[in-house]
């Protein structure tokens, strides 16, 4: 899946994701720091890898699109 970050706080490493569907998933603070990722900024595009948990989705990573 696709997204834009929506927010992001660089202190934790923990945001959210406005998907292209239009859904906002957050992202805990292990999806980023697995990323290997440094920094993100609202509104960079990035593909996302998300499970279903008890009904709602959660991102398991992240990367930059096309990389």
């Amino acid at each position: 899946m696709q997204g834009s970050v929506h927010e992001f706080d660089d202190a934790t490493g923990a945001g959210s994701v406005l998907l292209d569907d239009g859904r906002r998933v957050p992202f805990p603070a292990e999806a980023f720091w697995g990323s290997g990722l440094r920094l993100l900024r609202p509104g960079q595009r990035l593909t996302v890898d998300v499970s279903t948990q008890d009904g709602a989705l959660r991102v398991t990573a992240l990367r930059i699109v096309g990389v």
